[in-house]
């Protein structure tokens, strides 16, 4: 079996480009993936409570695994070391790609990995550094920092307002919130955060102004 795995970070972000990237990928290899994972977490989210989990629990002895690049299985060097291991023991290839890695079990893609993994998890601390020292910077030189207040707070600016009506008829009918993320492809959290910071204050305001 021929797998292509997507992760997105969050739901402003599309899984359109990374399917494409593996279907030219695929077109070029003379290939065609048998099955599709995506999912929209966080990459430091352990891989046992992702989809990808699952799927680590069912692959077997040449299957292959295909993803953009390797950022999108882990985004520290422990958990993309511990997913390549289990794909390796279990004789699954992890194929990259942007990356242009091919990993199966031998001594030289178990190396690889590592030195993939180690240099990644460098640089992202090395990012992480120089963000802090930026924002540390700009602080003292009395610059604002992060977003402009009120930013967040409008409804206008937020990604689920087009879908209002539909949130607001589908709770009517007692739908619940799994059906409705289902419906609009966003998260239960993202989707729970409208419902409390819009929809449930409006209906607050309504039955207290009632009251008076």
């Amino acid at each position: 079996m021929k797998y292509g795995y997507i992760r997105v970070s969050s739901d402003k972000q599309t899984v359109e480009n990374q399917r494409f990237e593996i279907n030219q990928f695929c077109l070029k290899e003379k290939m065609s993936v048998d099955g599709w994972i995506e999912e929209t977490v966080s990459g430091t989210q352990p891989y046992s409570k992702r989809r990808l989990g699952r799927l680590l629990r069912h692959v077997h002895k040449g299957d292959l695994i295909i993803c953009s690049e390797l950022s999108r299985l882990g985004r520290n060097l422990y958990m993309i070391m511990e997913i390549l291991s289990l794909c390796m023991n279990r004789g699954c290839s992890v194929w990259t790609v942007k990356d242009g890695y091919r990993l199966g079990d031998d001594i030289q893609s178990k190396v690889l990995a590592f030195a993939f993994g180690l240099s990644a998890e460098i640089e992202r601390t090395l990012i992480s550094q120089r963000t802090r020292e930026a924002l540390a910077r700009l602080k003292a030189e009395g610059k604002p920092v992060g977003r402009p207040k009120g930013s967040c707070t409008r409804k206008e600016a937020h990604p689920l307002y087009p879908r209002d009506a539909y949130i607001r008829r589908s709770i009517a009918r007692g739908c619940s919130q799994r059906q409705i993320t289902s419906r609009l492809g966003c998260s239960r959290n993202t989707l729970r955060r409208y419902i409390q910071a819009f929809i449930c204050e409006e209906y607050t305001t309504q039955n207290a102004e009632k009251a008076t």
